[in-house]
């Protein structure tokens, strides 16, 4: 039902922001789980944020590159 979300009403309760997150393409839900758990490891302190956010970076380029984009 992507086609008839809408970005101003993003959620089924108000909330204070606008915007959906979805990326049409395959590698989404992995890349999406792979960052999940690393700002899971810094909000649980495990690893601190700029090393998440660093390693985010890197996971979503080598996957984003690994599936050849651009395309």
């Amino acid at each position: 039902m992507m086609q008839h979300a809408d970005p101003a009403q993003p959620s089924a309760k108000p909330v204070p922001y606008v915007g959906i997150q979805y990326v049409t393409i395959p590698e989404f839900q992995a890349i999406g789980t792979s960052v999940g758990k690393l700002f899971s490891a810094a909000v649980t302190g495990q690893t601190s944020t700029e090393q998440a956010l660093a390693a985010a970076q890197a996971v979503t380029e080598r996957e984003m590159k690994r599936a050849g984009y651009p395309k």
